[in-house]
């Protein structure tokens, strides 16, 4: 799938206070979460992805004192990729120092709220990837922001991906690998206790890893507990929510 820009215009980013410094190539990539709280609701209103990108643009510009959004692009959701300062620019957001050995894109999840992120965003960033490659003389290295840089970013669930090699979501071209069935469409947590085929079919997986669980298609107490000792094992934020990365996990992980 080649990427789904958003431009510049088509966003309303406000202009740049001042000239860009020019950035000639790059070793790759350095991968950011938002560093506040993602409302979820942004998973199904694209709207809301535009809001908070020219948000960020404005805290960058007024609260940092920077010339424009800090990103070289930004990754929603919904497999858009947003324009930010863009190919051959310098960002400002991956630390003095630092800009101009890789591009910087963000992934629309926070360190609350929405806090894994979805199949959309990673397609997204791998979309941006892609790009910077074939068009912005940008190398082959996926890093995150706390690789080289004393700093929470881009959160466990972002980072744990990166050092798996940021695999494509299902495999190279986005249809679900065999054995891993896509995910519910929904987050499974507790409480209140949650009930269906979705919750069984994970629980059944759990089983199949070893974890002393019922597969009753009930996702109470016993459930969250499963889940927060299986994330820890993985590297993932505990919060005891199967979302999008933990059910991947429950498929593509090493035993442990």
């Amino acid at each position: 799938m080649a990427i789904d820009l958003v431009l510049r215009r088509d966003w309303n980013a406000r202009a740049p206070r001042g000239d860009y410094t020019q950035l000639d190539s790059t070793k790759g990539v350095k991968v950011h979460y938002t560093g506040g709280r993602v409302d979820p609701a942004i998973v199904s209103d694209h709207s809301r992805c535009v809001a908070l990108v020219r948000s960020i643009q404005g805290y960058h510009m007024d609260g940092n004192g920077w010339i424009d959004i800090g990103y070289t692009f930004v990754a929603c959701p919904h497999r858009k990729v947003f324009e930010g300062r863009g190919l051959y620019h310098l960002p400002a957001a991956n630390g003095p120092g630092l800009n101009a050995g890789h591009y910087a894109v963000l992934g629309l999840v926070g360190d609350s709220g929405l806090l894994q992120p979805p199949d959309g965003v990673l397609h997204g960033i791998l979309d941006a990837v892609q790009y910077v490659r074939d068009h912005g003389r940008a190398g082959k290295e996926i890093k995150g922001h706390r690789d080289g840089y004393a700093t929470d970013c881009p959160g466990e669930p972002l980072h744990s991906w990166v050092r798996r090699g940021a695999p494509r979501p299902g495999g190279g071209d986005g249809t679900p690998e065999p054995g891993a069935p896509p995910f519910p469409g929904r987050l499974l947590k507790y409480p209140p206790v949650m009930r269906g085929q979705d919750v069984r079919t994970w629980q059944a997986r759990m089983r199949e890893r070893g974890f002393d669980l019922a597969a009753d298609g009930a996702y109470g107490a016993e459930s969250r507990e499963v889940c927060v000792r299986f994330q820890r094992e993985q590297g993932v934020a505990a919060d005891g929510i199967v979302g999008p990365v933990t059910w991947r996990l429950a498929w593509e992980a090493p035993p442990g």
